[in-house]
Order: structure tokens, then sequence, then C-alpha cells
């Protein structure tokens, strides 16, 4: 029986939502087939080792009864690793290079394409390279904006116009987002997303309609179905997303014409292999209302799987169940695996 070790929680800013997701992760693991071994990382970046009950990951309380482990025990303890780590230090690539050192087989993308795709700079560098749609932006410094303010908020409103979205490069879930449209916000929201990352990313905003799908596979990826989210709030934030069901509403299918629906599903598999995504991933995008020309926003390779996720409820309307869905990461990990190991 397959030892599959479930690592939660983290040190980023999404600990708490590592902790949903994981949490119905685990209850899908089919038993039978699966050892399932429960690892917990906490904020300050201990690993744990839990043997509770799968339903005290989602209050924190399972740090209380979980033994310490030291970071090399993973190979002992598990034979595949199962990341549900949302953010840096789970999606950014920093994780996958310890299972690289470890040898240990894991679940989705892995040290590149983790990287590239969670620093949204540099995923639209590539993007715009090979020829796919994206907004509008401009990077600044968390560093420039500490020692001249003033001065990055002039070059930002020379170059783009407002609304304008501040995000920091490095980080997921919609944390430390700000939607801007006057000066007084972007100087408000430049500080908040400096506190996240020292790289800044600031983007037209675009009056759209934010659609989304899943990519799981590895040298032949398949697409599911596509969503679209409609924010109640200002914009779909970390709160709507993960928190309050009354926030937004999701609509899947989407709502769109025929031929908008497949060239999204057309763009998410040719921006999944742009960026050498393996296993899978949720690749998001806008759509212009007025115009309904298709942007490319992001791909998230760690996406949620809580009751709110839009990534396991896409793959139900194309037929997948949460359990299979689980069961496929898992061997295309090993996929991935053996094919790079030639074993």
């Amino acid at each position: 029986m397959r030892k599959i070790g479930v690592l939660f929680g983290g040190k980023s800013g999404e600990h708490e939502v590592s902790l949903l997701s994981a949490t119905s992760v685990i209850e899908a693991l089919d038993r039978e087939k699966y050892d399932v071994v429960m690892i917990g990382i906490t904020k300050s970046g201990q690993w744990k080792l839990y043997e509770g009950d799968v339903h005290n990951l989602a209050d924190g309380s399972w740090e209380k009864t979980a033994a310490d482990i030291e970071v090399s025990d993973l190979k002992k303890l598990a034979d595949f690793a199962l990341p549900v780590l949302h953010g840096p230090y789970g999606e950014d690539g920093t994780i996958q290079g310890l299972f690289e050192m470890l040898d240990v087989p894991y679940a989705g993308c892995g040290v590149l394409s983790s990287a590239l795709c969670m620093d949204k700079v540099s995923a639209k560098k590539i993007f715009e390279r090979m020829g796919l749609p994206t907004a509008r932006y401009k990077l600044v410094y968390a560093e420039d904006v500490k020692e001249d303010l003033e001065s990055v908020v002039k070059e930002v409103e020379a170059e783009l116009p407002y609304t304008l979205f501040v995000k920091p490069s490095n980080m997921g879930s919609s944390v430390g987002i700000s939607k801007v449209r006057n000066t007084e916000e972007l100087r408000a929201a430049l500080a908040l997303a400096g506190k996240y990352d020292r790289r800044i990313i600031i983007e037209e905003g675009i009056n759209c309609r934010e659609v989304e799908t899943g990519v799981i596979g590895n040298h032949k990826p398949e697409v599911a179905a596509v969503g679209e989210i409609v924010a109640k709030l200002d914009f779909y934030d970390y709160t709507a997303k993960y928190t309050d069901d009354a926030g937004t509403e999701l609509s899947i299918p989407a709502k769109l014409p025929a031929s908008t629906y497949e060239e999204i599903r057309t763009l998410a598999k040719k921006a999944y292999m742009a960026l050498d995504c393996s296993g899978f991933a949720r690749i998001d995008f806008f759509v212009d209302k007025d115009t309904g020309q298709v942007y490319i926003n992001e791909i998230n390779t760690i996406p949620g799987f809580t009751k709110y996720s839009m990534f396991p409820l896409m793959w139900k309307e194309a037929g997948v169940s949460f359990r299979e869905l689980v069961e496929r990461i898992v061997d295309l990990g090993y996929e991935r695996y053996y094919a790079k190991n030639n074993r």
C-alpha cells in the first residue's frame, strides 16, 4: 500500500486555507489504496507528524498533539509527497526542491514551473514571449517604494490609467491585493503589497468577467470545464474566495459564447505547456466585457481544494469526481517521477 504524505499548513499567509484544503484531500483519499500520513508545517516552519482526527486540522488544534519531526524524516514516513501548501514555501518551487533532494516522488509541478507560475511578473514575461494575451502591467520594487514613494506613484500613473490592481508578485489567493482608483489608494496599495514581497506588480484594470479552468496531465494535459466567478464584493478577494460563500456566485460551466469558451480552454493548455507545468494547475482568465478579448491572468499550481474552490468543481462538471481527481494527481506525480528518472 502506498504511503501518501499529505503536507499542509506552511509559513505563508495562506496557512489557514491550506488546512481547509488538506482536510478535503485527506478525506477523499481511499484508505484501502493509501496509507495516509499527515505532515503539518507550523507558521514558524516546524515539521510535525499528526496522527489524530483530520477534522482538527481546520481550527489549528492539531498542533497540540502532533509530534515534532525532522525534515529528512519525510523519506522514511512516506513513499510520495502530496503538498497541499498554498503560497510561498509551498507552491513556489522551494518545497519541490526539497522533494527532489530527498528523492521523493511528489504531486504537481516541478521546481522551475512552480517558481515561474508563482511569480506573476516572470509568468507574464513568458506569456508575452509565447504570444499569449496578457493585460498591461508594470513592475516596481518595495525598496523604491520605501525610498521615494511619490516618484514610484508618478511612474505608475504615467504608464497605466486607473483603475489598477496592485499585487505582490510572489503571492496567491488574493493576499495583499488592492483595487486602486486614485493616487491616495495607490500609495496605500503599494505599501500593503510591499509587506508580502519586494517585487510588486501593478496591472491594468479591465472591465471584465473572471473565468478559469483546471488542467491535469503531464506531457498530454487535459482541460476541465470553464467556470465563472461573479464577485458580489468589489472584487474576488481572499475572504470571498475561501470563507464567505455568500460573497460570490459560481457559474459552472461559464455562460460564454462557444468560441470564447473553447478559446479559453485552448489558451489554458498552451499556457500550461509554456511554463512546463505538470500534474495539475488552475488557470485564471479575464474576458473583457466590452470587446470579448480574452486575457490570461495567472496559473495557480496548487489551487484550493476547499468546498468553495473552483478547481474540483470544474472537474466535477467535466465528469471527474473529487476522489478520482486526487487519485489521478497522485498517479501523475509518479508518472513524472519515473519519466524523469528513467524508471
